[in-house]
């Protein structure tokens, strides 16, 4: 890798990860007057909820809660982000006292003058698969992440750009920057917040479910976006050939309490946001038939039972039944064969299309920053909390936080108050060894 040039630079806090906890966390600590820096791998902030189409149980607009939250840390003077960045490694010098070595990979596009014109898409001859709407749909080389993304800036993606330049001659800022370069810069903080977030689990590693094969096989996240107001589509479609579906079916604990794939616990959210999709569904299409396959409904939280029967109030179906097999028809239907458990028998049911409700991984690439001192994961490989009761956010290393998902599943509102919990954590260490 091509370094440009080496910056030593300093803040109170280093936050990595800019999804809704490592936001809310950056903000809370910019606002009490500290420095800080927020790390986003991604060309945009707002993580996972950005992309959503509603929240679950109050079905409020994602996009209306985040992008708010997101425009009000861009534009905060006490916070600096760096998009498109990781951090490579992070030595404790001494107590309140850390060295981060921060990459900040080239976007090709200088951010400040890009006006989001879109001219350089229009241009770009060349198409590939749009990886912020799950590869339902294409996008070109030289794009804009999504409509809502901050910063709202073009960038070139330089694996599939061919150098043709059309994209530079239509640009209106001259903003197109093929020079750049990556950047390396030595940071020296005072605390560390990871909000390192989830990674979703991959339906491949289940090839009885025939994702990646079956073409009306989709995820959650892929649903997802066929909801939400910035879609793919004009209406929910199934992949294989366009046709609106008819008869949607949900396989929930795709990749949650199934020890066979490395995954024994539950993740929490997948319940809830299948119910809320399936609502979701039934004004877009309402005529359409949505079936629920589940092995238990874990309606926990506050809302969350009421919602469940609102679901039954609407007509859709709840079948407890274990998924053995799907495979598909000649029209591209699809027959799953499944237990059902309260009948006891295996029975097959046709649908047109079927969504998997994949769970939640840990992120395990936060236990690699450390040097010289080790961030210990608990036994499902999330960040450790070595004080569960007393203080959720504290790691095993002194003056390291964590936020949100990072250290296991949970759902929006509980990663939100999580990063309320690291932040007054990493206040109050800034303070006592100011």
């Amino acid at each position: 890798m091509k370094i440009e040039q080496e910056k030593n630079i300093s803040f109170d806090a280093l936050v990595v990860g800019g999804g809704i906890a490592g936001g809310e966390a950056a903000l809370n600590l910019a606002n009490t007057g500290f420095k800080v820096l927020l790390i986003e791998k991604d060309l945009s902030l707002g993580g996972k909820m950005i992309m959503l189409s509603k929240v679950f149980p109050t079905l409020d607009c994602a996009a209306c809660i985040t992008t708010p939250k997101v425009s009000e840390i861009a534009r905060h003077s006490n916070i600096t982000i760096y998009t498109s960045s990781e951090v490579s490694s992070i030595s404790k010098i001494a107590k309140d006292n850390f060295e981060a070595i921060v990459i900040k990979k080239p976007r090709y596009v200088v951010i400040e003058d890009c006006t989001a014109c879109q001219l350089c898409e229009e241009a770009c001859p060349i198409s590939v698969s749009d990886q912020y709407q799950y590869n339902m749909v294409g996008r070109k080389a030289a794009f804009i992440p999504f409509s809502i993304a901050n910063p709202k800036a073009a960038a070139i993606d330089i694996d599939n750009c061919i150098l043709c330049g059309a994209c530079e001659k239509v640009c209106p800022t001259n903003c197109i920057d093929f020079t750049q370069e990556t950047e390396e810069y030595r940071v020296s903080i005072k605390t560390v917040i990871l909000a390192t977030g989830f990674k979703l689990f991959d339906p491949v590693l289940i090839p009885r479910y025939g994702y990646g094969v079956y073409k009306n096989v989709i995820t959650s996240m892929q649903m997802e976006r066929e909801l939400a107001p910035t879609r793919p589509f004009n209406t929910v479609l199934r992949p294989g050939d366009g046709k609106v579906p008819d008869k949607i079916a949900y396989v929930l604990c795709t990749g949650s309490r199934d020890a066979t794939i490395g995954n024994p616990i539950c993740s929490q959210i997948c319940c809830m946001y299948s119910i809320k999709q399936s609502q979701l569904l039934m004004g877009a299409l309402p005529m359409a038939d949505v079936t629920i396959y589940y092995i238990n409904i874990r309606s926990f939280g506050k809302g969350f039972e009421e919602f469940y029967q609102q679901a039954k109030g609407m007509g859709v179906n709840f079948v407890k039944g274990k998924i053995g097999k799907i495979t598909e028809t000649e029209k591209g239907n699809l027959i799953l064969r499944y237990e059902d458990i309260n009948e006891g028998i295996v029975k097959e049911e046709e649908h047109d299309m079927v969504i998997l409700s994949v769970g939640a991984l840990p992120n395990q690439d936060a236990s690699k920053l450390f040097k010289g001192e080790e961030l210990q994961l608990d036994q499902h490989k999330f960040i450790y909390q070595s004080d569960l009761l007393g203080s959720p956010s504290k790691t095993s290393i002194e003056g390291v936080f964590v936020a949100g998902t990072a250290s296991g599943p949970m759902d929006i509102p509980d990663s939100i108050l999580s990063a309320g919990s690291a932040s007054s954590e990493a206040i109050s260490y800034l303070i006592q060894n100011k």
